[in-house]
């Protein structure tokens, strides 16, 4: 089971954060920073996957974006690591080439992304194009929204 899932910069700069277990913002953060100085400081040649505190935490670097899950100790790794590429996948077809400013313009776009990949730790479609035909229909259902609040906004000038 998928624990929680991070996307950081090479800067350290944490981009987009999942977490499927409950815990206090406190303790969130904490491990946020641990693993984020802990990935960054390891050398591109070593292992994707470091056993930390009772999890695995599996990191895979894209471009300037780290992309971290943790899961259970008796978790493979190889599905976790494809689960990663799935998720770079769904991003790079939607945003073209996608790169850390896509991510921080358009994070509501890679939450929804993540949320259609993965439920409660769990993944739930591994079909790229039934997730692209979900984020189009919100992006058509958005547009639809922002033209009657627009016109709306006429009706009442």
């Amino acid at each position: 089971m998928i624990h929680f899932m991070l996307m950081f910069s090479r800067q350290g700069k944490l981009r987009l954060q999942k977490w499927y277990d409950a815990t206090t913002q406190k303790e969130k953060n904490k491990t946020t920073r641990e693993l984020i100085s802990l990935i960054l400081a390891r050398k591109p040649k070593m292992c994707n996957v470091v056993e930390w505190k009772d999890m695995k935490v599996i990191y895979k670097r894209y471009a300037s974006l780290y992309f971290c899950v943790a899961v259970s100790d008796g978790a493979n790794e190889l599905i976790t690591l494809e689960v990663i590429h799935r998720y770079v996948e769904l991003l790079d077809k939607y945003f073209g080439s996608v790169c850390e400013l896509d991510i921080i313009f358009n994070f509501e776009k890679a939450y929804f992304m993540l949320d259609e990949l993965l439920v409660g730790g769990e993944v739930q479609e591994t079909s790229k194009k039934s997730v692209l035909k979900a984020i189009t229909a919100q992006d058509m259902l958005q547009e639809e929204a922002e033209a009657n609040r627009s016109s709306l906004d006429e009706l009442l000038s």
